[in-house]
């Protein structure tokens, strides 16, 4: 099943249910200074949950397209080089504004999964909350999954509430527990389920979670009832991609397999496998819509969070050979692969290719003398011991090579960076302006 059809499929089963099909919110969150980038699919219906909006219906489905880099979410040095790290994912939800709650929630859940996407049953696991009695027996009980593969987890985070499956919005406000469902790979792979000290592996993988908003917690942390209870829940495109078309790896979905095929041909580079290549599959998604939103590359905020992106990019093209630019040329790509579910890609396709080709000739022109005094360094470190602080400084002021671009390839020598010396250097130099 294409990454298209299942977005479609979840989008269609929840209008048949009464939710009102809602379009994705812009990646530059409306009027929530708290919020780098929207990174939720509830991002947009905040208000609704809090009771400050109303909307002309009580349930709803989006798919939300999402970036999780700088700030408090921040994937990036992990991209390209792990199953399932990314800058730019879709996520795909189902909202009731006080209307159903757990019964339906779950229920939902369990007829898409099993009767509209065909996965087999006896592969899917769940988790609850340790105190969530009703979602336990709804589970067991009312759907019929056995005890033995659904997990309670209590407050396993070092306080009261804080657990894995107990949601909050932040230190007050709407929260409630949760119920996660896993898909489990089978025995070839390593990792245990939900909650074992080998969850972490690769074996089960959390493709859905849904949050059950039944609680006010006030400034004394006391949870009080919510009057009406809500539901929030977030599935993964992408991986639930990759377990509908039975690969191990994000990256192997699709979306990413011709995006990837396009970055090899842009670079020409012949290992289809390179990381390189993922990160530049990854990137193209997150620096595209970032543009098409209208973020604008610069040194502050979200425009700095985008040039980071758009170089780190450079540099993976780059290191695969690239010495013009070339990333512009993925957008016609992007948009055949996406366009289709995201209109606005489509009208900013011109715009956005030339915003790229712009960035990588501005880039292009100090990144052969800025990797030079990196190579030098390094092969004088020959993989001991720490990146000089003060030239990687340099490297940023002169060549504009953001801090974590340096990092990213002293992280691949096995060196590290002396940040403290460039938070210093840094701040010299702002004194000194």
């Amino acid at each position: 099943m294409k990454s298209a059809e299942i977005r479609e499929k979840f989008l269609r089963f929840f209008e048949s249910k009464g939710h009102q099909i809602v379009a994705s919110s812009s990646l530059v969150p409306h009027d929530d200074p708290t919020l780098l980038f929207t990174n939720a699919g509830m991002n947009q219906f905040k208000d609704v949950f809090l009771g400050f909006d109303r909307r002309p219906y009580l349930r709803a489905t989006t798919s939300q397209k999402c970036v999780r880099a700088g700030g408090k979410h921040n994937d990036l040095e992990n991209v390209g080089y792990t199953a399932r790290h990314h800058t730019f994912f879709e996520m795909l939800g189902n909202f009731s504004f006080g209307d159903y709650f757990k019964r339906d929630a779950i229920r939902y859940a369990w007829e898409l999964l099993v009767d509209v996407y065909k996965l087999p049953a006896e592969r899917l696991w769940v988790s609850v909350y340790a105190e969530d009695d009703e979602a336990y027996e709804l589970w067991t009980r009312d759907i019929g999954v056995p005890a033995e593969r659904v997990v309670r987890i209590g407050d396993n985070k070092g306080a009261r509430y804080a657990s894995d499956n107990f949601w909050m919005m932040g230190d007050t406000g709407p929260c409630g527990p949760c119920t996660e469902i896993f898909y489990d790979h089978g025995e070839g792979i390593p990792g245990g389920p939900p909650g074992s000290p080998d969850e972490e592996g690769d074996r089960y993988i959390e493709i859905w979670n849904n949050v059950f908003m039944q609680f006010n917690r006030d400034e004394a942390g006391v949870m009080h009832p919510l009057p009406k209870p809500s539901v929030d829940t977030g599935m993964g495109l992408e991986r639930t991609a990759a377990v509908l078309q039975h690969v191990h790896s994000n990256y192997e979905i699709d979306l990413f397999v011709n995006l990837i095929a396009a970055a090899a041909r842009e670079t020409a580079a012949t290992d289809i496998d390179s990381p390189s290549l993922r990160v530049l599959a990854d990137h193209i998604r997150a620096c595209s819509f970032l543009i098409a939103d209208g973020v604008i590359a610069g040194n502050e905020g979200r425009g700095y969070v985008l040039r980071r992106i758009i170089r780190r990019a450079i540099r993976h093209g780059y290191k695969l050979g690239a010495r013009a630019p070339f990333f512009h040329r993925l957008v016609p790509d992007l948009v055949a692969e996406m366009g289709g579910a995201y209109p606005e890609l489509l009208s900013n396709q011109a715009r956005v290719t030339e915003v790229l080709r712009q960035e990588e000739v501005r880039f292009f022109e100090t990144i052969e003398h800025g990797m030079g005094i990196l190579e030098g360094e390094l092969a004088a470190l020959a993989g001991n011991g720490v990146f000089n602080g003060q030239t990687a400084f340099k490297l940023h002021d002169t060549f504009g090579f953001p801090l974590d671009l340096t990092a990213d390839v002293c992280r691949e020598r096995g060196v590290r960076v002396d940040v403290a010396a460039f938070d210093a250097a840094m701040a010299q130099q702002k004194e000194q302006a």
